[in-house]
C-alpha cells in the first residue's frame, strides 16, 4: 500500500482540530455531562462527541481503514490486530482537566501501517498547540520545527510521569515518583500524556515515564521521536504487539539521559 504521509498527517490535524475546537465550545455554552467507566476513569459527553467527530471523518475518506479508540468498546486491545491500515484515536485525553477548566489536555490521531504509526497529530486547543509528526521527515509545533532538549545528567532533568486511574495500582507509580525526585531535579505531573510527550518533544521535558494504553502513545511517540527522543518499554514489548504502540512502562527521553533514566527505572521494577 502507498500512502502520502503528508495528506495522511493533513487530515489528522484537522480531524483533532475540528473535534478539539467543537468540544471547547460545547464547554464554553452548556455543562458537560459526565460519567464514569468501570473502573473509575471520568468520561464525559465530550468524549464521545470527539470521538464521533474523528470517527466519521475516517470513515467519510478512509473506508476499510481499522479503528482503535479509547471509547469505541475495544477493551481488551490486546487481542487488536494491528496490520494493515489503523487510526487510533484518544478523542480527549486529560479527561478531568478538561471537565474542571483546566488547560492541560488534547486530542489525538495516528496512524499505522502494520504496526508502525507514519503519521499523527495532537491538538491541545486551550494551550493553541498543534503538533504533528511525519515518520522521518520530523515534527512540527504550529508549523515550527520540534527539537528534544540537550540535556546529559539526571541530576537535571524534569521528568514528566502520571498515575493509574485504578487505585489499586498507585502505589508502585509512587514509589518510581519517590525514586525519580531522588535522582532528577524535579518531576511534573499534568495529567494529559499526549501533551506531555509532546513536551519531551518540545524539550519543555527531558522525559517522560508512565504506564499508557496505544491511543496515548501513538501519534505522541511519534512526535516525540522525530523531534530526537528516544524510546522504549522498561520490561520489553510482548512479541505479538507493535513496539510504537505499546504503553507499558514507556519512556520517551531526550537521548543524553536515555541510558541512566532506564538503568534507574529498571532497578525500581526488580
Amino acid at each position: 500500500m502507498n500512502f502520502d504521509l503528508r495528506e495522511l498527517a493533513l487530515f489528522a490535524e484537522q480531524a483533532v482540530t475540528k473535534a478539539g475546537d467543537t468540544i471547547s465550545g460545547l464547554r464554553s455554552r452548556e455543562q458537560i455531562e459526565v460519567n464514569f467507566k468501570d473502573d473509575g476513569e471520568l468520561v464525559t459527553s465530550a468524549d464521545l462527541l470527539s470521538e464521533r467527530i474523528i470517527q466519521e471523518a475516517i470513515i467519510g475518506k478512509f473506508q476499510g481503514h481499522r479503528i482503535l479508540s479509547e471509547e469505541n468498546g475495544v477493551h481488551n486491545w490486546d487481542d487488536f490486530k494491528f496490520d494493515g491500515p489503523v487510526w487510533v484515536i484518544d478523542p480527549l485525553d486529560g479527561t478531568v482537566n478538561f471537565a474542571r477548566n483546566l488547560p492541560h489536555y488534547g486530542l489525538s490521531l495516528a496512524f499505522a501501517l502494520d504496526g508502525v504509526v507514519l503519521a499523527g497529530a495532537v491538538y491541545a486547543p486551550d494551550l493553541n498547540c498543534t503538533y504533528v509528526g511525519i515518520k522521518g521527515r520530523g515534527s512540527y509545533c504550529n508549523g515550527e520545527r520540534l527539537r528534544t532538549r540537550t540535556c546529559t545528567s539526571l541530576l537535571d532533568a524534569v521528568i514528566g510521569t502520571g498515575f493509574p486511574h485504578d487505585p489499586a495500582k498507585v502505589q508502585p507509580a509512587i514509589e518510581r515518583v519517590n525514586r525519580l525526585r531522588r535522582n532528577c531535579r524535579d518531576i511534573r505531573r499534568f495529567a494529559a500524556p499526549t501533551v506531555d510527550i509532546c513536551y519531551v518533544a518540545s524539550g519543555k521535558l527531558d522525559a517522560h515515564t508512565e504506564s499508557l494504553s496505544p491511543w496515548d502513545v501513538a501519534a505522541a511517540g511519534l512526535i516525540a521521536r522525530e523531534a530526537g527522543a528516544l524510546s522504549c518499554n522498561v520490561q520489553g514489548v510482548p512479541d505479538d504487539i507493535p513496539a510504537e504502540l505499546y504503553g507499558e512502562e514507556v519512556v520517551f527521553t531526550t537521548p543524553g539521559i536515555f541510558g541512566d533514566l532506564l538503568t534507574l527505572l529498571r532497578k525500581e521494577s526488580e
